[in-house]
């Protein structure tokens, strides 16, 4: 039996206190040696593993060095084969001909003077039906994407205004753009600024088209030395056709300018979607087609907008429309294998 002894304060008097414990309160089992347990490192061969023991316990820093450990582990499980590093962006596509935005040949010796009225080439199908306009070219080879913002655009137009709503907004919208593009060319053709313009004379416009032509007023005021509007280009070598919408200098610089309505705001060049393509197409087409004895290395997107706010405009250097001109080589090949395949199997379904 052991006594244990201890103080205890009790009300400013120390009390000393006894406590008696048996033996038998403490366990046996702690005087018991526990068996011995057989160590997993039992069984290795420590004489084959001992002088890499003595070389690890001899030394602090490791003899070997990366090039040797490299060695040691492909002797042991072969080399190294690294895996590619997956690409975020899809491989880009390259035209399979390149073909040229610039035709100098003709033209260099042949340059039109900037004075006189504008061109106008009228469209003629005769001869040429089957040759694609270059609508016609982006309207059928839209990404996936596109397509899908496109369709969900549409059906949450007609799930507001109804199938036959939703046609008479777009028919609307076209009304809108003709008459815009119209009262534009009056402007260009007739040579007036719109600074010495009668005011009488916007009264003429439509009511439709008001507020876009004061929209782009700011921008007119820069253009001049009009040589196109309205006229269709041809590229002879690879056989699309499409109407500029106009062909002048715009703060001095001779650009094809391409006028676009809007409803929402388009600040940048992005916000456009296709329309750079567009233009690239155009001016590579004109600068490849006989009736034009010029070249146009520079492009214009102007943006108006029916309330009258300030169009937005967009400019398209030299270098920016070499890097349109490629894309649309891209959609153009697409198109042509498109309508090869298409023409093949309707061929096999006819036999």
């Amino acid at each position: 039996m052991f006594i244990l002894k201890r103080v205890v304060c009790v009300g400013g008097t120390i009390v000393p206190q006894c406590t008696a414990l048996s033996v038998s309160n403490f366990s046996a089992y702690s005087c018991v040696r526990s068996r011995k347990r057989n160590s997993p490192y039992s069984s290795v061969d420590s004489e084959r593993y001992s002088s890499l023991v003595k070389s690890v316990m001899s030394s602090r820093v490791s003899s070997q060095t990366p090039e040797s450990l490299q060695t040691e582990d492909e002797h042991v499980y072969g080399p190294v084969v690294k895996a590619a590093t997956p690409s975020s962006r899809p491989e880009m596509r390259v035209p399979k001909t390149l073909h040229p935005f610039l035709h100098f040949q003709e033209t260099l010796q042949a340059e039109e003077p900037e004075s006189g009225p504008p061109v106008r080439i009228l469209l003629n199908r005769a001869g040429r039906s089957s040759v694609p306009s270059v609508t016609r070219i982006l309207q059928q080879t839209l990404s996936p994407e596109q397509i899908f913002y496109l369709e969900r655009w549409k059906r949450r137009m007609i799930a507001e205004l109804g199938e036959e709503g939703f046609k008479e907004y777009s028919q609307k919208l076209f009304r809108q753009g003709r008459l815009f593009h119209s009262a534009v060319e009056d402007i260009l053709v007739s040579g007036a600024t719109w600074k010495n313009r009668n005011p009488p004379e916007t009264s003429e416009y439509p009511p439709e088209v008001q507020g876009y032509m004061e929209s782009i007023s700011h921008v007119l005021e820069d253009v001049g030395a009009v040589r196109a509007t309205e006229s269709t280009v041809h590229h002879d070598t690879l056989n699309y056709l499409g109407i500029v919408d106009c062909v002048a200098r715009y703060r001095g610089v001779l650009c094809v300018i391409d006028w676009k309505t809007s409803e929402k705001p388009k600040p940048f060049l992005s916000n456009t979607y296709d329309n750079p393509v567009q233009v690239a197409a155009y001016a590579g087409a004109l600068n490849n087609d006989g009736n034009y004895k010029y070249q146009v290395e520079n492009g214009l997107i102007v943006v108006a907008y029916k309330d009258g706010s300030p169009a937005h405009v967009h400019q398209l250097s030299s270098e920016l429309m070499l890097k349109y001109w490629t894309t649309w080589l891209i959609r153009l090949e697409e198109f042509t294998e498109r309508r090869s395949s298409h023409a093949s199997s309707s061929f096999e379904q006819m036999r």
